[in-house]
């Protein structure tokens, strides 16, 4: 079985006071449930997430969305998985309301009919939508503790996606939905600093929340040493191998890295650039544009990857772009991606951000402003031009991503679980 990247699309180790007996010991034989409106298990934070907790001892039932080519039900070493047929499409604003809300309201009655029969300990919500803590009203007043994870906050994607003014009608809903939502859960949990804050300043107390990174699973994603790229004596190498995975969306900025290559193929005639990820209708677009440049010799569409796929895609490059357009979302986002090529010791080209900054000092990656193509083109010629300059700074960004390794952000976890099931979190 393989595992699709996403983008999933990233606070400090771990805020949560280390138990005083193992989390393991507090959650062996618990029960939860897992509710997310995404395929599992393709969708990375969830995977680790349930990873974690069933590597403790707790069982758990997933309700996720179905796919084509994985049974409606299964069961498997205390995970049983639900997949309900409901199709998640990209479209508008109606359409994701329709599909939110069956998948809502089949969750619900699945949770209930379920929480009769067996006692939940937990019932762990994955947003998008905030308001999927609906489905766990029932488990709730049986008794179980809600935690809501926001992977993304809603407001300034949707403001993002459908160019919504932060004032209108429809992000002061979202804004509100987003409110209630986490005053319904025992624990909220985020993927960084930035969301952190946002929440805390305008949805619930500080307290409430707990940050668990998105950092890569080590056992995917192997550490390795900062490698130069192609060319290891200074002088410009044949090829250089640009690199770009995750969602094929405008947010993303696929379309500044091929205008940033464009404006380096006279210094860098070797440049190529490869894209991993799902087709979408912006990468069509994308393509049109590299036609319209000349770049189809050197701009690669290599389509989706598994997890364990992309490590060796990774090996295979030279520097790793997060060309991201400024917007509201991508100001506050940390990409997990920017993780995976540290990783793998490759260095990171990515925008100057709050969400981004909160964790990387100027010398850990190679920063440009964000949505500017002319100065990530400038990055990318300096990381051929210097590449020891770039090992060199690949090497400060590894030592980062070595405080947020996934052993690190799963004990966090464990801790903010175990905490919550006790009743030592702050409501």
């Amino acid at each position: 079985m393989t595992f699709d990247s996403v983008e999933v699309p990233g606070d400090h180790p771990s805020e949560s006071p280390a138990p005083s007996r193992s989390a393991g010991l507090r959650l062996q034989g618990k029960r939860a449930a897992m509710v997310t409106f995404s395929q599992y298990p393709f969708d990375p934070r969830p995977r680790r997430a349930i990873a974690a907790l069933r590597s403790e001892g707790m069982s758990i039932d997933l309700i996720c969305l179905a796919d084509k080519k994985l049974p409606r039900h299964e069961k498997c070493d205390g995970l049983e998985v639900v997949r309900v047929p409901v199709e998640h499409r990209r479209g508008g604003k109606l359409s994701y309301v329709y599909q939110y809300c069956a998948f809502i309201f089949v969750s619900a009655c699945i949770l209930a009919k379920r929480a009769w029969k067996q006692h939940y300990d937990l019932v762990y919500i994955n947003n998008m939508p905030d308001i999927l803590v609906l489905s766990a009203l029932v488990p709730k007043a049986l008794g179980a503790k809600v935690i809501l994870d926001l992977h993304d906050p809603m407001p300034e994607l949707m403001t993002t996606i459908y160019n919504l003014a932060p004032g209108s009608l429809s992000v002061r809903i979202i804004r509100w939905l987003e409110k209630w939502s986490m005053k319904r859960a025992d624990l909220v949990l985020t993927v960084n600093l930035a969301c952190k804050h946002i929440f805390a300043k305008r949805s619930c107390r500080f307290e409430k929340i707990g940050v668990v990174m998105n950092s890569p699973d080590e056992e995917i994603f192997p550490l390795r040493t900062p490698r130069l790229p192609n060319s290891a004596n200074g002088d410009l190498p044949a090829r250089s191998v640009i690199m770009y995975h995750g969602s094929l969306v405008e947010r993303n900025g696929l379309d500044l890295a091929v205008e940033a290559l464009a404006k380096v193929r006279k210094t860098l005639p070797g440049a190529e650039l490869r894209i991993y990820g799902r087709a979408t209708p912006f990468l069509e677009r994308v393509m049109e544009q590299v036609r319209n440049l000349g770049l189809e010799g050197c701009v690669h569409y290599l389509g989706p990857k598994s997890l364990e796929e992309l490590v060796r895609e990774i090996d295979m490059c030279d520097v790793g772009v997060i060309p991201n357009h400024r917007n509201a979302f991508t100001d506050i986002n940390t990409p997990t991606r920017i993780f995976e090529y540290l990783a793998m010791g490759k260095p990171v080209i990515a925008p100057r951000t709050p969400g981004i900054q909160d964790y990387f000092g100027p010398d850990s990656l190679l920063f440009f402003e964000s949505g500017d193509a002319a100065d990530l083109a400038g990055r990318l010629e300096e990381v051929f031009a210097h590449p020891g300059a770039a090992l060199e700074t690949a090497g400060r960004g590894q030592a980062v991503y070595l405080a947020h390794r996934w052993r690190e952000e799963k004990q966090s976890l464990l801790n903010l679980v175990s905490g919550i099931l006790e009743g030592d979190q702050v409501r």
